[in-house]
């Protein structure tokens, strides 16, 4: 595991909520003390850390990612409505304070080197992801379709599936962030969607079983 350069960063736990690099994450900003917080990120480099929050066990995510400020729209109460992106991942070595609001010493993280050719791995997992999109739209009667710029690249595709997929992939997100190689993040998300698709691909047979019988 690759991990870099040591500073301090902002940090916005959230319920259930795990940002990948290069997704796009919209966020109301009304707490006092994430006000402060967006404040001092807008007059420094527009960035905080987005980490998990988990309600259940009470506990945050030792890795998240940072988020940089896009757009940024203030209302008269100081609320405000922002647009972020997903940057760079990072592991919290320590919680610097608390308030007004937390600041963690942190890392940034970075995938190692694949050794193995992973764009078969990569191809597979955009034919699993096309037959679980179009499985889907089967199923609920309306076309869905994948976006044009989807990442060709194994590393950003491998993040795009993170980060934009429910269900199975959903329940596992905060593990594909975590995992260092390339190779397995693919390598899990093949499993999920081939899961996902066999599911679908029954349920389909099924309804269309019904179909003909009512027909």
């Amino acid at each position: 595991m690759t991990e870099l350069a040591v500073r301090e960063l902002p940090l916005f736990p959230l319920p259930d909520v795990v940002l990948f690099p290069q997704e796009v994450l919209p966020l109301h900003i009304f707490e006092h003390r994430y006000r402060m917080m967006l404040h001092t990120v807008l007059d420094s480099d527009r960035r905080f850390g987005v980490v998990r929050w988990d309600p259940e066990s009470k506990q945050m995510a030792q890795i998240g990612c940072c988020a940089e400020v896009l757009k940024c729209e203030t209302g008269d109460d100081d609320r405000s409505n922002i647009v972020t992106m997903g940057q760079q991942r990072f592991r919290v070595l320590e919680i610097v304070r608390e308030a007004p609001f937390m600041v963690g010493l942190v890392s940034w993280m970075e995938d190692e080197p694949p050794v193995d050719d992973i764009q078969p791995l990569a191809s597979d997992v955009q034919v699993a992801l096309k037959d679980v999109v179009d499985l889907s739209a089967k199923l609920l009667g309306h076309k869905t379709v994948l976006p044009d710029d989807l990442p060709d690249l194994p590393r950003e595709l491998s993040f795009w599936v993170g980060g934009h997929l429910g269900g199975a992939v959903a329940d596992h997100q905060q593990q594909l962030l975590e995992l260092t190689s390339t190779g397995e993040r693919l390598q899990l998300e093949f499993e999920l969607l081939d899961h996902t698709r066999r599911q679908l691909a029954a349920r389909t047979v099924l309804k269309d079983t019904f179909k003909d019988l009512e027909g």
